[in-house]
This record gives C-alpha cells, sequence and structure tokens, in this order.
C-alpha cells in the first residue's frame, strides 16, 4: 500500500476480480440493482457476492459504514428495514455492532478489485462473512 493509500484511506492494491471466478459470476448476476447503487453513492463499496443475492458495505468499514443488500432484484439499507418493517433506529446500533465484529474477524480474507461502470469494488468472497451478515440481517428482517 503506497504512503498516498494510507494517508488518504484509498484501497490497498487488491489482485483485479477474474471473470473466470464464481464471484464475478455471481456479481454478473446482480449488474443491474448494483450499478444503480453504485451510481446512487459516491463512498466506497465493498461487494460480498453469494448466489442471487450480495452484500455491499458503504463507506469504510469497519469504522464508519452502511449496508445495502441486492435481493430479489432490488437495492434495500438500513432506511429500508426502518420504513418498512419498522425497526426503531436506536435498534440499528446493536445491528451495526454486530456487522462491525464480522467485518474485523474477515480481516484476513481475500479480497479482489472489480469495476462496475466507472466505480471501483472492493469484492470479498468469503463463505463466512456472507453467512455470518446473512445470519444478522435474517434476525432483523424477520
Amino acid at each position: 500500500m503506497s504512503i498516498f493509500n494510507k494517508l488518504f484511506g484509498r484501497n490497498p492494491d487488491y489482485p483485479p476480480l477474474e471473470d473466470s471466478d464464481p464471484a464475478a459470476k455471481q456479481l454478473a448476476a446482480i449488474q443491474e440493482p448494483l450499478q444503480k447503487l453504485a451510481n446512487e453513492v459516491s463512498d466506497p463499496l465493498e461487494v460480498i457476492p453469494s448466489e442471487g443475492t450480495a452484500y455491499v458495505f458503504v463507506g469504510k468499514p469497519p469504522k464508519k459504514f452502511g449496508l445495502a443488500w441486492i435481493h430479489d432484484g432490488k437495492v434495500s439499507n438500513f432506511k429500508t428495514l426502518v420504513e418498512e418493517k419498522g425497526i426503531q433506529p436506536s435498534a440499528l446500533e446493536s445491528i451495526v455492532d454486530e456487522l462491525k465484529a464480522a467485518y474485523e474477524r474477515s480481516g484476513g480474507a481475500t479480497r479482489y478489485v472489480s469495476r462496475i461502470g466507472e466505480k471501483q469494488l472492493v469484492v470479498t468472497p468469503n463463505e463466512d462473512l456472507e453467512k455470518t451478515v446473512h445470519e444478522i440481517m435474517d434476525k432483523v428482517a424477520a
């Protein structure tokens, strides 16, 4: 990682995600909603792909971040939980803490870079992280 990257919080130089990688195929399956999300936010995106869905850390996890998830061709986020599920904003704090802990545990995961349109993404095809985030969000959305 260069000094510039350290100073300005840029992503380290991860290897590119190969088109033949299963994660690339998972991203291709959600390309349209992922492109929409990438166009709407200026913050960095880190995608944890899965079959037909993905979790997207928006911002700079584990310190300051939001989470979006792509499912059934649409993008949801914490605001969606508040509006559609009636989750109290104060209850989101414990969710964020759980997500932060899950992200920190994945620190050694292999990460790649990819692009969607003009936006560079970090892609973390980590089954343990995906499963943990899914379990956290499943508890909340139920």
